[in-house]
């Protein structure tokens, strides 16, 4: 992968754990000299409380790497954004919630692709094609002839994320949009044909919009 790409490759833990480091960040950069004794104490548990959410996340990891990202983040207790920021190198492309509409227009003309919704409640699974979507009333409106269909809160998505990895012992190529909670809104998954590969013309799409955003 270019050097540029490289530099984008894993989704920065300032932006996806805010909870957990952005405060920790903003604090620890003041010059000691000028901090009180509670200050001190209040960074040293944000930044204490910030390392062992990764060293939770790492463990988890480590026990199930080809596993369900949500269970592996469950476990750790941590969010899935904080599970893809320690994938390997490349496991995890991120790219700006502002190409939203490029990256659903280039997924439109795919085919039909498998979208996952995530909760702790269901994982909904619906095979089609992406439908084009317009905008109005504070909503990305999907519909058309597919079985996906209804009103995305586009606003909420603070970024995107090109996942490759193991999965069950098989590769795995998805987009997901995040919200700002850490969690994938949803997912676009690269369909399988009958053996289980991946379906090679969707594969490649997935490959080359993720190179052609990782370097603009």
């Amino acid at each position: 992968m270019p050097a540029r790409a490289s530099r984008r490759s894993s989704i920065s833990r300032d932006r996806i754990s805010r909870a957990s480091r952005s405060s920790s960040t903003k604090i620890a950069t003041a010059s000691a000299s000028t901090k009180q004794p509670e200050e001190r104490v209040v960074t040293d548990t944000l930044v204490a409380n910030s390392s062992e959410r990764i060293e939770r996340a790492r463990a988890a990891l480590a026990e199930k790497p080809d596993g369900v990202v949500e269970a592996i983040a469950a476990k750790a207790d941590v969010t899935p954004a904080e599970i893809l920021s320690i994938l390997p190198e490349g496991a995890a492309v991120v790219v700006p919630a502002d190409q939203f509409l490029p990256i659903w227009d280039d997924m439109s003309s795919w085919g039909d692709i498998l979208m996952i919704v995530h909760t702790e409640d269901i994982v909904l699974e619906v095979e089609g094609a992406l439908p084009s979507g317009s905008e109005g009333h504070g909503w990305f409106n999907i519909h058309g002839d597919s079985p996906i269909g209804g009103h995305i809160r586009k606003e909420r998505c603070t970024q995107i994320a090109f996942v490759d990895r193991g999965f069950h012992g098989r590769r795995s190529c998805s987009v997901w949009f995040m919200n700002a909670d850490g969690r994938a809104m949803f997912k676009v998954f690269v369909r399988r044909d009958a053996e289980k590969a991946l379906l090679s013309d969707q594969l490649a799409r997935f490959e080359a919009l993720r190179s052609k955003l990782a370097n603009a």
